[in-house]
């Protein structure tokens, strides 16, 4: 079995207890307009460019790309028509020297993504860690999902699943047979701003995690906390009551940062946040502080 991802990273601390290799799966059905790995939405390979990579005269992409998608810009070095580029053949980014034009997203068996994370082992059995399936989101890809964490339960590892929780329940129920541990990732409670700001309805994602409360599955609700969108005393408080509802473990916090800002221009796309700051310390604390009213347990993921 093959699946699309984009990344496997090494050695994270904050994806799951312990040190941990994370798994990120391309392909996302929502479009959070605060999201930093833009790279992780769309569930096809893409072209991203790099223009600070580029060398001044270079224009063997230009030469090969057979879809004319190329042409030369004075002020960034080359220009990429999206619509009529498919990456269908990476020729561009076979010939640039300089890795200015990279090929985001590649097709890999379990098997494969087996070899990597085996290595790991030892830290996994020091640290209590393990793998973390992540993304895009890894409910867009269910039997790949399910089958890279049965396996990883075969060798004994320990598994995290991150996820949005928009999917179908018989998908998401499948795969939490083999996961010990889910961040639930939780973008807004109101369901028409939910819509507003991700694309999506929060009606399915409020609905698997309450099924998955149910059965008692151990959860640890993530919310990134995105100045004057989410992080209302409104918003908390739903939130709170959520997470007695389904028992969840903690309550993770996020601080919004602008990180992703420079791959959108990377992959030829509008930010959708442009002037908003990430919220200070003080700003998180009071929020932190609000849950700890409420006798909710909390940390700062910074």
């Amino acid at each position: 079995m093959e699946g699309l991802i984009f990344d496997i990273q090494r050695s994270r601390l904050d994806d799951g207890p312990g040190i941990r290799t994370t798994v990120f799966l391309k392909g996302c059905p929502l479009r959070c307009v605060w999201c930093s790995n833009p790279e992780s939405q769309r569930s096809s390979p893409e072209i991203m460019y790099n223009a600070n990579l580029h060398i001044d005269g270079c224009e063997e992409c230009i030469k090969t790309c057979p879809a004319n998608a190329m042409e030369k810009d004075e002020r960034q070095g080359i220009k990429i028509s999206r619509d009529l580029c498919k990456v269908k053949c990476n020729e561009c980014a076979k010939v640039c020297y300089s890795n200015a034009l990279t090929v985001i997203g590649q097709r890999v068996s379990v098997e494969e993504v087996l070899k990597a994370v085996e290595k790991d082992i030892p830290f996994y059995r020091s640290s209590d860690g393990g793998v973390t399936i992540s993304g895009g989101e890894p409910l867009a890809q269910p039997e790949f999902t399910r089958e890279i964490l049965k396996a990883c339960k075969e060798r004994g590892i320990h598994t995290v699943l991150d996820t949005s929780g928009y999917g179908q329940w018989s998908d998401l129920e499948k795969i939490i047979k083999y996961v010990d541990i889910t961040l639930y990732d939780i973008k807004h409670m109101n369901p028409l701003k939910h819509k507003a700001y991700t694309g999506a309805s929060n009606e399915l994602i409020l609905e698997n995690v309450r099924r998955m409360g149910q059965k008692k599955m151990p959860i640890i609700i993530r919310l990134a906390i995105i100045p004057k969108i989410n992080d209302s005393k409104e918003n908390i408080n739903e939130l709170i009551e959520l997470t007695k509802e389904v028992l969840a473990l903690r309550v993770d916090l996020l601080p919004y940062h602008r990180l992703g800002v420079s791959k959108y221009k990377m992959l030829g796309r509008e930010y959708g946040l442009q002037g908003l700051e990430p919220p200070t310390r003080e700003h998180l604390n009071r929020v932190r502080d609000l849950l700890i009213s409420h006798k909710v347990g909390t940390e700062l993921v910074v």
